[in-house]
């Protein structure tokens, strides 16, 4: 495989909000490795975006092609500057669901368009199919740096507030993915709802909405 130029992973990869100058595209890159059952690396490859074919796309043609043997077991590392995009999230769900020899895990160093919805029920659509979505931090970026970077023997050139910055993702996504779903609740009991009219205080959405048979509610993630 092709290492990536120094420069090129402190850029891309880097966690911090913003670009200074001079300022340049953050793309997506996806580094993975797959490890065997005796946890020595088989494979390992870098992909970037290309037109019409994004990296995650990329990396599952490399995996399919690798043709596994399907009796062992495989436990695959990917680290992205840029977590999935919802199709992308589809295709990676659609990939291993049908692969039970394998895992996945996915390491992002920053969140892409985590306010849109869609792209936040992409995450929890990984997630909630066994695919474990988690934010670089320290270990991962290290282990990155070492296995796809020409650094030439030279250390992690940690940057300022990478552990502040990761943290503030890692909350950001865990938002993101604690779902409550909706929950079927059963109706308010007059012994219920009958302190809070006694009482005048204003009822809880949850008695004063209430069908009369079942009640539905959901929460907000911000």
């Amino acid at each position: 495989m092709n290492l990536l130029k120094e420069n090129i992973f402190i850029q891309q990869f880097g966690n911090q909000p913003r670009v200074s100058a001079p300022y340049y595209p953050r793309k997506t890159y996806l580094c993975y490795q797959v490890k065997g059952p005796d946890d020595s690396i088989l494979d390992k490859g870098c992909f970037q975006n290309k037109k019409k074919r994004h990296a995650e796309i990329r990396f599952i043609d490399k995996i399919n092609s690798l043709n596994l043997d399907q009796d062992q077991c495989y436990r695959i590392i990917c680290y992205v500057t840029w977590s999935p995009c919802h199709t992308c999230a589809e295709e990676l769900v659609d990939f291993i669901s049908n692969r039970h020899h394998l895992s996945l895990q996915l390491f992002a160093s920053r969140l892409y368009f985590h306010w849109v919805k869609c792209y936040q029920r992409g995450l929890r659509h990984l997630q909630a199919n066994q695919v474990s979505v988690a934010v670089m931090k320290g270990p991962e970026f290290k282990d990155c740096w070492e296995k796809f970077v020409d650094h030439q023997g030279r250390s992690f050139p940690s940057w300022e507030k990478l552990e502040q910055y990761s943290e503030s993702i890692s909350r950001r996504l865990s938002r993101i993915l604690r779902v409550r779903c909706w929950r079927l609740l059963p109706p308010p009991t007059p012994s219920q709802v009958q302190p809070f009219l006694l009482s005048g205080a204003l009822l809880p959405c949850s008695l004063a909405t209430a069908p009369h048979s079942f009640l539905f509610s959901h929460d907000t993630l911000f």
